[in-house]
């Protein structure tokens, strides 16, 4: 399990970095910490949109149960310089290209040309992930 705190950093852009590595570490606890009530996710994984209270914990739920499905382990996301990160008052809208990668029945696949979007809102001095979406990039076997 995760030695990550779960209490989000201070700039909008450290939040949701810290949101990836609480994912990549396989800690649903405090990726859902990171997050606002009421939250809303758009990935490209069906059924899609999770919206609401538990939203963070029912799309991490589906995406393990289809990652079983599928036979893949070891996600891992890594984000570059934000394309966006733009603060005004107590919102903030992020943008990085992301690079995801993962093993697929074994075999490593990197999906390069993603984007990884991110709207937060600063509650009780901390800076909360209301929503995400992720555009898919392409997928190719490792060399």
């Amino acid at each position: 399990m995760s030695t990550a705190t779960t209490t989000p950093p201070a700039d909008p852009a450290a939040t949701v970095r810290h949101y990836l590595e609480c994912f990549n570490q396989g800690n649903p606890k405090a990726v859902a910490a990171v997050c606002a009530d009421p939250m809303s996710i758009l990935d490209g994984m069906a059924p899609h949109v999770w919206h609401g209270p538990t939203a963070t914990e029912e799309w991490y739920r589906d995406a393990m149960i289809e990652a079983e499905h599928l036979s893949v382990t070891n996600y891992s996301v890594t984000l570059g310089e934000p394309k966006h990160n733009d603060i005004t008052g107590d919102s903030a809208y992020v943008v990085f290209p992301a690079t995801m990668s993962f093993k697929l029945q074994g075999m490593g696949i990197t999906q390069t040309g993603a984007y990884f979007t991110a709207a937060l809102r600063k509650i009780d001095d901390a800076w909360r992930i209301v929503s995400w979406g992720w555009a898919k990039g392409a997928a190719k076997p490792d060399a």
